[in-house]
């Protein structure tokens, strides 16, 4: 359990927290969310004890390990698997000590410890993490120096997830992963056995991996039960409630101060007028909390051209002499909304740079329309921003004969607020950089914009802007991102990168998630009963012998659903339970102590129901295919 207790902090005059207070239950998985810049890095620093509080106090139970990725592994020899394995500091040392150790009484102690923490499966287990966040047993063995920063930073992801600790941390981890990886991980966390409290602007992996949203605004902290979509229901509720009855007041005061302002001079109603006054004194104000509007983002309408605005015949292309994508035949028309699928390195950036004409074919021909324009965002275009200037002079550079009301006007309509048009670019915070990156992308009406992984540096509120300006955009769009719910919002065609080829993927995303987890590692139940569902082609079956074998099983199914459905009923109202401050009053030590195992139980419960349904579902499946 963590506990947080009426917690302030300031920095350099700037209020992050003020009497902030939440209690987070043990085996919870927690969503910390909040727009960029109130204070939610700020909130972790302050739980591990890395800031100091300017008031209240931070509690966790005793001798729980907290973990999370603080920076990159070092560019040394060690191998990443040896890397990983070196993380869990309790199974290094004792596999050390067993190997010097003289003393029976302590060999015994150790190898019972060992046991316990499951130290023998140790290789095999960080070996399946490495290959879920994308490297394969090859690059496993391969020295920490041949790779680089980014790739590092998956490595220390995977050794905080290896060694396990109580309270896993983790702070926007999807930064430094594809979509593979990203998706690999989300199904991860949520079966990760212990407490979770994850960062993140990732509105699926919020879905899908937690079960509590804790909501940092106005310096305050506010826990959800539910994943993201329900917190969001729930917080528009109230807000619209809340500015509903602001509304109702105001317009009471209205007609109490109107009243007022008629008679209190007269003597007849002076008594009257009088009372009222004191109404409207007494009458506390009820704030709307609307929250300050996100800036929308804005691309201007292109022309319309005959398709296919681009077309591929035969082509490859690669750097040097080698090629990375061989063979391409491929055709884009303006309408085209295409989400690019692959791991990383097998050529999705290459791809997007020979379409927005940054790389020229090896063979082979590409043909572009003859008034085509292209918009292209990638990662680096933030980077390659000049610190030094401002907004207004990056876009007057582009549009020197424009003057500054129009040029205003257009940082504007970019989501470049009035006050940071004049701030030096270095002063900007990631989000605004992305917003004006994209901008000069977009200022000369392309019909193809192609972005590289444009939500990086974006809040949820800046991501959801962000889908529906495209939702909007009038030319096409190809699509490169680790956001699953931005690549469902938008894409209506999937094109998966692989093996040195392109070709559509006519599945859908939860499709393809599936293949995923089974060649990574992540399928559990379910992969194994595929691979032993796999044998020697069988005669089809009949209607009649399918229904008599499907039933029992479509039973089955049931059954595990909803067993489930118990076990999640159960869950809630122990987690409502448990995310009542008052609970933990010393007078409930006893009960929380008792409702504390409970809810484990359930987990470890509601992890072997799921086990089961998903065996259950395969087998189901497997039957109805004979």
């Amino acid at each position: 359990m963590i506990r947080i207790d009426d917690i302030s902090y300031s920095i350099q005059g700037r209020q992050l927290l003020a009497g902030a207070s939440a209690t987070i239950p043990t085996g919870h998985k927690v969503g910390i969310v909040g727009r960029n810049g109130t204070g939610k890095t700020t909130l972790f620093h302050l739980i591990t004890g890395k800031l100091l509080l300017d008031g209240g106090k931070v509690t966790a139970a005793k001798g729980l390990r907290i973990g999370g990725v603080s920076q990159e592994v070092p560019s040394n020899e060690v191998s990443l698997l040896d890397t990983v394995l070196a993380a869990d500091v309790e199974r290094a040392t004792l596999l050390k000590e067993a190997e010097t150790a003289t003393d029976a009484d302590r060999i015994g102690e150790i190898y019972e410890r060992l046991t316990a923490i499951d130290a023998y499966s140790g290789e095999a287990r960080a070996a399946s993490i490495l290959n879920g966040l994308g490297f394969d047993r090859e690059a496993q063995l391969r020295a920490c120096s041949e790779f680089s920063g980014g790739w590092r930073m998956r490595v220390a992801l995977a050794g905080v997830l290896f060694a396990q600790p109580e309270i896993l941390m983790l702070d926007e981890p999807t930064n430094y992963l594809d979509l593979e990886g990203t998706i690999w991980l989300e199904n991860y966390l949520a079966k990760y056995p212990h407490t979770v409290l994850i960062i993140s602007h990732d509105r699926t992996l919020l879905n899908k991996s937690v079960n509590s949203i804790l909501h940092l605004y106005d310096q305050k902290l506010t826990l959800y039960q539910g994943n993201y979509d329900t917190f969001d229901n729930v917080r528009r509720a109230k807000l619209a409630e809340q500015s509903s009855m602001a509304k109702k007041q105001d317009a009471a005061r209205d007609h109490l101060q109107a009243f007022v302002d008629r008679f209190r001079a007269k003597a007849s109603k002076a008594k009257q007028a009088q009372s009222r006054l004191k109404m409207l004194e007494r009458m506390e104000p009820i704030a709307s909390s609307v929250e300050n509007a996100v800036a929308t983002f804005n691309f201007p309408e292109p022309t319309e051209l005959s398709p296919p605005i681009l077309r591929l015949d035969g082509v490859d292309v690669g750097y040097d002499d080698t090629a990375i994508l061989r063979n391409l035949n491929l055709r884009i028309d303006q309408t085209d909304r295409i989400a690019l699928l692959g791991a990383n390195g097998q050529g999705k950036s290459t791809l997007s740079k020979l379409l927005a004409d940054k790389l020229k074919p090896m063979e082979g021909n590409l043909i572009r329309s003859s008034k085509l324009k292209i918009g292209y965002f990638a990662q680096h275009q933030v980077d390659e921003l000049h610190l030094d200037e401002t907004p207004l002079q990056h876009i007057q550079r582009e549009r020197p004969q424009e003057g500054q009301a129009r040029l205003r006007g257009r940082l504007a309509a970019g989501g470049v607020g009035k006050e940071q048009v004049d701030t030096l670019v270095g002063k900007l915070s990631g989000g605004q950089k992305a917003r004006l990156s994209l901008l000069l992308a977009t200022l000369d009406a392309p019909h193809l914009v192609i972005l590289d992984e444009p939500t990086n540096h974006l809040d949820i509120e800046s991501r959801e802007a962000l889908s529906l300006a495209l939702a909007g955009y009038q030319g096409a769009v190809i699509l490169v991102s680790h956001d699953p719910h931005l690549i469902n919002s938008i894409a209506d065609q999937l094109w998966l990168v692989k093996g040195g080829t392109v070709v559509p993927y006519n599945e859908d995303m939860e499709a393809y998630k599936t293949l995923l987890l089974s060649e990574r590692g992540g399928g559990g139940a379910a992969s194994e009963a595929k691979k032993k569902a796999k044998g020697p082609k069988q005669k089809r079956l009949s209607n009649s012998e399918r229904r008599k074998l499907t039933q029992p099983l479509k039973e089955d199914v049931a059954k595990c659903e909803e067993r489930i459905e118990k076990l999640e009923v159960m869950k809630v109202t122990i987690a409502e339970r448990m995310a009542d401050p008052a609970f933990y009053a010393p007078e409930n030590s006893a009960k929380l102590e008792e409702l504390t195992k409970k809810h484990g139980e359930i987990l470890q419960a509601m992890q072997k129901a799921e086990a089961l349904w998903e065996t259950a579902s395969e087998a189901l499946e497997t039957a109805r295919r004979r």
